[in-house]
């Protein structure tokens, strides 16, 4: 008996600002199949030995089926063309630089790997983003008299949220009477000039999860406890504790960072480091303004493509924003010279984040590679990755929380 017949499959690349769309459709299969192609301005149709497949373009997005050109058949993966694509998507960025709390609820911190609390019922009265690194030589720069406040640490008060690139600066010292994290012993301890004991920088002691024992973060001071982003979620008080897969969170959470970044400081060159200060990956932003648009009705469909495989079963019309990064790994002694080269570059900006994270967000990234058409894998010596920024659950409260919300087509 012969084998079924898979049914086509469909993966659209529609960039907003260029208004250009990359198709990709057909079974992978070595010699290729019958297929006819139907495009219209609000869908596309395919069909095949094994049925029909159809997929609805969202309300937003329109193709101009007279501009298709340069229609290639890739083997092994399908038949390639580009078309003109008109898209009308606003989408509001909400910058984690411009921050401010439009409600003072109360907020309870979640450890994002086991949904343990970590900080229950938080009144957030101010929430506020921390300067650039260098903001204290910038300011030099201005004044004509010495700052008082100068190479001071800025510490949060006990009802504020101060937010870095990739991380939050909290108060414990009301939260003295409730259950905390564990905090691993420093490494090493010295004496100030005042003879008050005091944490180095390479001192910091790590926050771990009680029930899990993930590293959420590190103790900046007796009261201040800084906490990455990628371990740590804060929703309102009433509701309950969102159950999101850990790599479809660290990917939304790492991929708003870049957005962010690229758009408040120009930056789209970055190193990601572990809090033990190595580098682990090389990312390089190419563009943020993609929609993916795919067939999900297909499991063979989810196996090629499995961009989209962590997010909820959409109908066909789905589109979810996304952006496409170069990256290079830095483990096991790889990539040594660029990466040096990078640290020395100031164009070039670093993101912390525990060590074990950095290892995660790396097989992420290479499975991501891994998942898209072979010819779209590689881009000189950098690997390609389209990775989504959309994520359910994720942002929704920051939007009264701390300036970040979910971004929906």
């Amino acid at each position: 008996m012969a084998a079924a017949v898979a049914p086509a499959r469909v993966f659209l690349e529609v960039r907003t600002r260029l208004q250009s769309a990359l198709l990709i459709l057909g079974d992978p299969r070595e010699g290729g199949m019958p297929l006819e192609v139907s495009v219209t301005p609000f869908s596309l149709r395919m069909q095949t030995p094994a049925g029909c497949t159809e997929l609805w373009l969202p309300a937003e997005v329109r193709l101009v089926p007279s501009s298709c050109r340069g229609l290639r058949h890739v083997a092994g993966e399908g038949l390639h063309l580009r078309l003109q694509a008109r898209a009308e998507v606003c989408r509001k960025l909400f910058s984690v630089f411009n921050q401010s709390s439009q409600a003072q609820e109360c907020y309870t911190f979640y450890c994002q790997s086991c949904g343990e609390v970590i900080i229950k019922d938080r009144k957030l009265q101010r929430v506020l983003p921390l300067p650039a690194e260098n903001w204290a030589a910038l300011v030099d720069e201005w004044c004509c008299h010495p700052i008082p406040f100068a190479n001071k640490p800025l510490h949060p008060r006990d009802n504020d949220c101060f937010t870095g690139d990739s991380f939050f600066l909290v108060n414990l010292r009301s939260d003295l009477q409730q259950p905390r994290p564990e905090v691993a012993p420093a490494e090493t301890c010295c004496f100030s000039s005042e003879n008050h004991l005091k944490l180095t920088p390479k001192a910091n002691t790590k926050v771990i999860c009680k029930r899990c024992k993930v590293m959420l973060g590190e103790t900046m001071s007796s009261e201040t406890t800084k906490f990455y982003m990628t371990e740590i979620i804060i929703q309102p008080s009433e509701r309950h504790f969102p159950i999101i897969p850990r790599s479809q969170f660290v990917q939304s959470v790492i991929a708003q960072c870049l957005v962010e970044l690229s758009s408040a400081r120009s930056t789209f060159r970055f190193t990601v480091q572990g809090h033990d200060g190595k580098v682990y990956i090389l990312l390089w932003l190419l563009n943020s303004d993609s929609l993916v648009i795919e067939s999900l009705e297909s499991s063979t469909s989810i196996q090629k493509f499995p961009l989209l495989e962590n997010l909820p079963k959409a109908d066909s019309s789905s589109a979810w924003n996304a952006i496409k990064i170069l990256y290079q790994p830095c483990i096991k002694s790889r990539n040594e010279k660029l990466a040096s080269s990078w640290e020395s570059d100031i164009s070039v900006h670093c993101l912390t984040l525990p060590s074990a994270t950095c290892l995660e967000l790396l097989l992420i990234l290479s499975r991501s590679n891994a998942a898209l058409p072979q010819s779209l894998r590689c881009m000189n010596s950098f690997q390609v990755v389209m990775g989504t920024w959309n994520c359910p659950g994720i942002f929704e409260t920051q939007n009264s929380a701390y300036g970040r919300s979910k971004t929906a087509i």
